[in-house]
């Protein structure tokens, strides 16, 4: 932050404390203009008070003059004619703001418009390469400005997305083809019978929710993950986006569960963060208000200073480098607000927090000579103190608490793929595997857990007393056993699959062909086994097919035809589940094999942002 910036900021406040307007009398005349001796004699009692120098006081009030007029004559060209003014600021990761423009647009047109007028200011060929932030919310082509909240004389931030033409020949695709492909992928990956994300707690415990919020859940999580990616590539702005999307997501899930765990307040901080690394104070207003929500959560989730967490984890809780970077981030905001004695004790606290998670870097080459991660070597003897001997046993202490939640909850996620497979994702017969394990521990049967845990919504109390007070209706009210179809059974045997299988499928699926043929193409876990399956269903029905028309008569062509189209529709189904897995390879290769990367924050940023802001201060 320039020297300059942090002149405004004091004058600014000072003028804001004493009421005056540098737009009226006798700073301006709207015959004359401005009235140099007034801001002269301005800049000299300013520059007593704030012990800042004369010329720069002066120079502090014309800019803040001629914005004050910009925005006056903005806000009357806006009610004679309806065209609302914007102050665009064009940000990237090299230079954080690179150029500021000022774009005229009607607050009834829609964000394309928007987006084509900045484009042109801007000198964008394509107005698709351009990403329009108004108060930390993308801006939407399909919606009108007004609907969106944009107002007049607003401040927008833009990325805009340019392939680096240093790396041109390496064909390096520009960074919205990027995240457009990993929102394609994570679509892809969600949709997936397989169930390749699943979700869980810090302890490895699976968390599970109705259909159609675990799916928003688990795309905001993804886009959490791509975005912590980009931040470790230090490319800000394209992990600002993917923090955008992932925002827009959680909003959508039930406030109660957002309340329930930290992941939402770690989206809110990084978002902030990304503004900072990006060098834009412009979005300030929506900083404060995501670290205040970030702020809320830390406390529901860790107790008032951490009492919580330390009583779980002890006083080494690697948490203690998110609360670090929250106050750091706090200390920005209220230093940019002019709140500078709240700004410096908030640093203060932020250093000394810093100054106790780092570690000798000599103890951790040591850990890695014995093997283990350099994440785990840091968390661990942050964890400790920077014991070397606690460290290694709070490492093996946590991959065993972590092997045991996975082991304890196996039933639990196969129950979940079951009811899955049966429901076929219907969010209004969902029921908590979870409930249904604790049920079916009491001693009562699963299906009858299930027709309990469905009429009380998932309410275990009412479940409980419903199985024990009516019992045997819920039992009649059960649909009998299936068995499985025979003709059904026999396609499936005509497409490649055992008859082993194949009834298992039916079975479980109520005798739906369709559910039965997913049910056995998400068995293979993978490429190669999905690519077996494929030819092998290619084979058994031409084989099928053959055996049908050499031995066919009056009805023969209609089946022959009839398995060709099964053939068709199944390997339909296979490919995009292949397309599935091949989307969950690409978007796992650069993803740290880590559960607690979020924690592991290197500190080196920390420690210059800390630096550069306490130096303002004392300036």
């Amino acid at each position: 932050m320039s020297q300059i910036d942090n002149i405004i900021i004091q004058v600014r406040a000072r003028l804001q404390a004493l009421a005056i307007k540098l737009w009226l009398e006798p700073y301006y005349y709207e015959e004359v203009g401005c009235v140099e001796d007034e801001i002269e004699k301005l800049a000299e009692s300013f520059s007593n008070n704030l012990g800042i120098s004369k010329s720069n006081c002066k120079l502090a009030l014309s800019e803040l003059q001629e914005g004050a007029l910009r925005k006056l004559a903005a806000r009357k060209e806006f009610e004679q004619t309806g065209l609302a003014t914007f102050s665009v600021r064009r940000i990237n990761n090299r230079q954080g703001t690179q150029n500021i423009v000022e774009v005229k647009c009607s607050l009834k047109a829609l964000g394309s418009e928007l987006h084509e007028k900045i484009a042109q200011a801007l000198d964008v060929v394509d107005a698709s390469r351009i990403k329009c932030i108004s108060s930390g919310k993308i801006v939407n082509s399909e919606m009108t400005l007004d609907s969106q909240g944009l107002k007049n004389n607003q401040q927008l931030m833009v990325i805009v997305s340019e392939i680096d033409l240093a790396s041109a020949q390496n064909q390096e695709e520009a960074m919205y083809d990027r995240i457009r492909k990993i929102k394609m992928d994570v679509e892809a990956i969600v949709d997936s019978s397989q169930q390749l994300f699943e979700m869980e707690d810090q302890d490895g415990n699976p968390v599970f929710l109705p259909p159609a919020e675990n799916r928003a859940l688990l795309m905001a999580m993804s886009y959490y993950e791509k975005a912590r990616a980009a931040m470790k590539r230090e490319h800000y702005d394209e992990a600002l986006i993917l923090l955008l999307e992932s925002d827009e997501k959680f909003i959508t899930c039930n406030s109660k569960f957002l309340e329930a765990v930290d992941n939402y307040a770690l989206v809110n901080l990084d978002i902030v963060w990304c503004y900072l690394c990006l060098k834009n104070v412009t979005q300030l207003p929506d900083a404060q208000r995501r670290l205040d929500i970030c702020e809320k959560s830390f406390r529901r989730s860790y107790g008032e200073n951490l009492q919580r967490l330390i009583t779980l984890k002890g006083n080494g809780c690697a948490e203690k480098a998110l609360i670090m970077r929250l106050h750091l981030l706090q200390g920005v905001v209220l230093f940019h607000q002019n709140r500078r004695n709240e700004a410096y004790e908030k640093l203060i606290v932020a250093g000394t927090e810093l100054d106790a998670l780092k570690v000798d870097d000599s103890l951790v080459v040591a850990l890695m000579e014995m093997g283990y991660e350099p994440y785990e070597a840091r968390l661990g003897l942050r964890a400790c103190g920077g014991n070397l001997e606690q460290a290694i046993n709070f490492i093996h202490e946590r991959k065993a608490k972590l092997r045991e939640a996975r082991q304890n909850s196996k039933e639990e996620r196969k129950l979940n793929a079951r009811l899955a497979n049966e429901n076929n994702g219907n969010g209004k017969d969902w029921v908590n595997p979870r409930s249904v394990c604790t049920l079916m521990e009491m001693g009562y049967a699963r299906d009858v857990v299930v027709e309990a845990l469905k009429r009380s919504k998932n309410d275990v109390p009412k479940a409980l007393d419903l199985l024990n007070t009516n019992a045997d209706e819920l039992s009649r009210s059960l649909p009998p056993p299936q068995t499985a179809d025979t003709e059904i059974l026999t396609q499936l045997q005509q497409l490649g699959f055992s008859e082993e299988m194949a009834r298992v499928a039916l079975e479980t699926t109520q005798n739906s062909l369709d559910k039965a043929i997913e049910f056995l193409i998400k068995t293979h876990g993978s490429e190669t086994e999905l690519l077996s399956a494929m030819e092998r269903i290619s084979t058994s029905a031409a084989a099928a097919a053959s055996a049908i028309v050499a031995n066919q008569d009056n009805e023969g062509p209609s089946t022959s035809s009839g398995v060709s189209s099964l053939v068709s529709k199944t390997l339909e189904k296979a490919q995009k589940e292949m397309e599935s897995l091949k989307a969950y390879k690409r978007f796992t290769e650069e993803m740290p094999d880590n559960e607690h990367d979020y924690l592991d924050l290197p500190l080196v940023q920390e420690e210059q942002i800390l630096a550069e802001y306490k130096r303002l201060l004392e300036q």
